[in-house]
């Protein structure tokens, strides 16, 4: 990471976006970078895109740039430049926000001015460019910021842009939004913008389940997402995202001496590898199934009741069904319980019953529960039942079907058995010897033990 550009200094575009600037400038469009992409740039960050705003009607931007598409209703036209592509949108003013989600009618305009004040947070507001004219006028770009962005950008400051209130019941996801950035930028929120999130917070339920479970993807991501959800909760804005999550604060834990069940969430996210996002979203929901099932200082069945609980959620958050199944399976096996006792047999039937694939992420996560619970990483024996799945996994023993030396065809066609539920049955039952006992793993002996059990069945 570069560091922030320092206050009255030019931002450093790249060639590709200085290129589309120019052109637009000498076909006579006023052009100008703006939004997360400046604000980015002004940190000293790598933006993830760049989002250009133009005079420029979008009919326009297809004829000055062969080849780029025109996405959608609201003037946003991408263009393809190598393997990135750009985002350049119209200048427009947004009208008749009646379902505190997105405006119903957009109009063009020929102001940037106009452009930002339609914008969120002052820190989004702000643009870098020129307008229209030849490259030959000389006219040298600069920073257009009405709101004061780039002071907020210097003191870390998450501020709406005008009426907080106003700016949230246009769209509700911006209060999301402000407690994500909170998070990802490591910004804090001024008190009349934090204010009005608790005031409007019940609008959440206005948005779509692809709205929330995006922004959620984006704060997990953060260093420490624990800041953007502390703030949800704060804020309650948690309690319309997930009533299950919410219901988690007070609720005693005996744990990290004076934290709640929250606490201990929020801790078990942060210590989640970063990286791998499906364990900070099974973190976010390991104990979701905790408040339903608290009795008497104990959570019996919580990892299961807490699947189901997860999938809901999920599942309404439109997170993709993969993503989906992984997290559910994570949080209904999280409540393993290694004992130095297990035979090299048990530790086979364990990685057979977590499947090879999930294993990582489910050591991920009770690593970070186990930090959530204010212990270390390997804490438990996990470190130990780490370096003996590793040894079953290097021996190249057989840990499921597909690692069996027969399969239902050879069941078919050596036995004579027709295809049906009774195939599986056979085959589930190998499985369970040869863990017991890898040397059974071979075609003649399986063939054998597979002729027995047929001729055992009633």
């Amino acid at each position: 990471m570069s560091r922030p550009v320092a206050p009255g200094a030019a931002p450093a575009i790249p060639t590709p976006v200085d290129d589309l600037l120019g052109r637009l400038w000498h076909e006579g469009h006023a052009a100008y970078v703006v939004g997360g992409s400046l604000r980015d740039v002004l940190l000293g960050r790598t933006p993830a895109d760049w989002d250009l705003a133009t005079s420029a009607r979008p009919d326009d931007l297809l004829a000055i740039f062969p080849g780029a598409v025109y996405e959608n209703q609201f003037g946003t036209v991408a263009v393809r430049r190598g393997d990135e592509v750009f985002e350049i949108t119209t200048f427009r003013s947004d009208h008749d926000y009646a379902d505190f989600r997105r405006p119903h009618r957009v109009e063009f305009g020929d102001s940037v001015a106009l452009d930002l004040a339609r914008r969120d947070f002052t820190v989004n507001a702000m643009a870098w460019g020129r307008e229209a004219g030849d490259k030959a006028s000389r006219q040298a770009p600069g920073l257009i910021d009405p709101f004061g962005g780039r002071e907020d950008v210097e003191r870390g400051i998450l501020r709406a842009v005008g009426e907080p209130a106003r700016r949230f019941q246009e769209d509700a996801l911006r209060m999301v939004r402000a407690v994500r950035l909170a998070a990802t930028l490591e910004f804090r929120i001024e008190p009349a913008t934090l204010a009005a999130i608790s005031e409007q917070s019940e609008l959440v339920e206005h948005l779509s389940g692809e709205r929330l479970g995006a922004e959620l993807t984006k704060l997990l991501a953060a260093p420490r997402p624990s800041v953007g959800l502390r703030l949800m909760a704060d804020t309650g804005v948690l309690a319309h995202l997930s009533p299950d999550l919410a219901s988690q604060r007070g609720i005693a834990q005996n744990k990290v001496a004076g934290e709640d069940l929250w606490d201990h969430t929020l801790r078990t996210v942060d210590a989640a590898p970063a990286a791998h996002m499906v364990v900070r979203l099974a973190a976010l929901v390991h104990d979701i199934g905790k408040p339903a099932t608290a009795a008497d200082g104990h959570f019996h069945g919580h990892e299961r009741v807490g699947a189901d609980l997860a999938r809901a959620l999920l599942e309404r958050l439109r997170f993709p069904k993969p993503v989906v199944e992984r997290v559910v399976a994570l949080v209904r096996q999280h409540m393993f319980a290694y004992e130095v006792s297990w035979s090299d047999t048990a530790v086979r039937r364990f990685i057979g019953k977590v499947g090879r694939q999930a294993l990582d992420d489910l050591f991920g996560l009770r690593a970070a529960d186990n930090v959530g619970s204010g212990g270390a990483p390997d804490a438990s024996g996990l470190g130990e039942l780490r370096r003996r799945v590793a040894q079953q996994l290097a021996a190249d023993v057989a840990l499921d079907r597909a690692d069996l030396a027969i399969d239902g065809d050879d069941l078919i066609g050596e036995l004579g058995l027709r295809p049906g539920p009774s195939i599986g049955r056979i085959l589930d039952e190998l499985l369970d010897r040869v863990i017991a006992e890898p040397s059974l793993n071979d075609r003649p002996t399986l063939l054998l033990v597979a002729q027995s059990l047929v001729e055992d069945e009633p």
